[in-house]
């Protein structure tokens, strides 16, 4: 008897369609709701599911989304010359133990890299900076709040001549771009595993990044023009 072929398709073993599943998923990731809320938000839409039915699809195909959506926006990037790049570590609870996730963001506002350690050291700054290196390239300007161990770590690449002087409200960049993750955060109640803070920074800042449009710097109609453009782009990643 001849088998049948092994199917690619991630959604083959569930029900729904996948265009439902990319709506939860960006529901979860994108705005400040719980499990619950979006649990209600897909039954006004006539969609029955259960919360732990989100929580099954966000862990099984938010990075499945975020790695198709990083890899497309990296290939565009690179060609582009990253001529400033913005560091900087926020803390996070995990389990009640202080850990920090550290952003590189450009000169954009577009976040870079997404690391998460338990120390604030030179080491930990080395593997952050060589992560994102290693997938962006390298920039001719680094800006960081004057923290020794970006020093340290930038001084053991031989990067030490592209760290900025310090200055106020230089590196606002990169403190604005963790406000969207703080209030994500909150409606998650925090984290319980490092692990689980790892993969959700990575997924929330790509599909962050693909969403935010600036609508603060356009005119109406151009940013009606860019959310549409978005969405349809979006709507390709699950192909």
């Amino acid at each position: 008897m001849a088998r049948h072929p092994k199917s690619d398709n991630p959604f083959r073993w569930f029900d729904s369609s996948p265009g439902v599943i990319q709506m939860v998923v960006m529901l979860y990731v994108r705005f400040p709701l719980s499990l619950r809320n979006v649990e209600d938000l897909a039954f006004e839409r006539g969609i029955d599911i259960c919360h732990e039915t989100v929580r099954l699809w966000v862990n099984r195909f938010g990075p499945m989304f975020a790695s198709k959506i990083r890899s497309r926006r990296v290939q565009a990037i690179r060609q582009n010359s990253h001529w400033r790049w913005h560091l900087d570590e926020v803390f996070v609870r995990v389990n009640g133990q202080r850990s920090y996730l550290w952003r590189a963001v450009d000169h954009e506002g577009e976040v870079l890299e997404s690391y998460v350690t338990t120390l604030r050291d030179k080491d930990a700054a080395l593997k952050f900076i060589k992560k994102a290196m290693k997938r962006h390239g390298r920039t001719r300007e680094i800006v960081t709040d004057g923290r020794r161990s970006y020093g340290a770590a930038l001084k053991a690449l031989n990067a030490k001549n592209r760290q900025a002087p310090v200055r106020r409200w230089k590196n606002n960049r990169a403190e604005n771009s963790h406000l969207p993750f703080r209030r994500r955060e909150r409606a998650m109640i925090r984290f319980r595993r490092m692990k689980t803070l790892q993969k959700f920074a990575a997924v929330h800042a790509s599909i962050h990044n693909h969403f935010a449009q600036e609508r603060h710097l356009i005119s109406r109609d151009l940013y009606r023009e860019r959310r549409s453009a978005a969405l349809a782009e979006w709507r390709t990643v699950r192909g």
